[in-house]
């Protein structure tokens, strides 16, 4: 038992739901490109950010929801034993079809903690507002702290809600080894910028 969890202390939970493919698809296209060591995201650090936005009154809980694609376990396990190593839950998915998506269970697991009543706050990885900011404005008004972390370039819902938390993952210490090299309509140099296409041309030759 945690003293956190000891009788007659005030308890309390603070949830992070990663969504996986949400953050990759959003770092990619961040970057024009696959994320090398120096700009993927450190999972210690954003744990000692929970543990320290929990304080010691306080559970703090981190889960990271992922598919897997088929033939692609031996790559991916690596990364889930790392993120386990340092005290983050994984839910894993096969990835079947192009429904197969991770969103219903990550707020299916909000819900749980919810209905167990000692949810205080929610911190959501996500830039999918089709698929959150409706539910999350709703625990808001229950009288949970909700809070998005990602990219200030793909999670626009957060940052007009005016019930939503919103800050950027860069913002928090330790997070990224280097500097991420934003390049946005928004940030463009005076003499102009390229900016990398997303996927090579040849898809378009690929059969859907």
């Amino acid at each position: 038992m945690t003293e956190a969890e000891a009788p007659g202390l005030p308890v309390g939970r603070v949830l992070l739901v990663w969504d996986a493919p949400n953050m990759d698809m959003s770092l990619g296209s961040l970057l024009g490109a696959r994320p090398t060591s120096a700009f993927r995201p450190r999972f210690d650090a954003v744990g000692r950010w929970l543990l320290e936005m929990a304080g010691d009154d306080r559970v703090a809980e981190a889960c990271v929801f992922t598919n897997v694609t088929p033939g692609s376990t031996e790559v991916v396990r690596p990364w889930v034993e790392a993120l386990r190593n340092v005290g983050f839950a994984v839910f894993a998915k096969p990835k079947v079809t192009d429904d197969s998506d991770i969103d219903s269970d990550m707020l299916e697991h909000i819900e749980l903690r919810h209905g167990e009543g000692e949810l205080t706050q929610v911190v959501v990885a996500s830039g999918d507002g089709r698929a959150f900011r409706t539910p999350l404005e709703a625990l808001v008004r229950d009288g949970i702290d909700v809070m998005v972390i990602g990219f200030r370039e793909y999670a626009s819902f957060a940052q007009v809600s005016d019930l939503i938390d919103f800050r950027d993952l860069e913002d928090i210490d330790g997070v990224f080894r280097e500097p991420l090299p934003r390049m946005t309509l928004d940030s463009l140099p005076d003499e102009g910028a390229w900016l990398q296409p997303f996927r090579s041309l040849r898809s378009l030759l690929e059969k859907r």
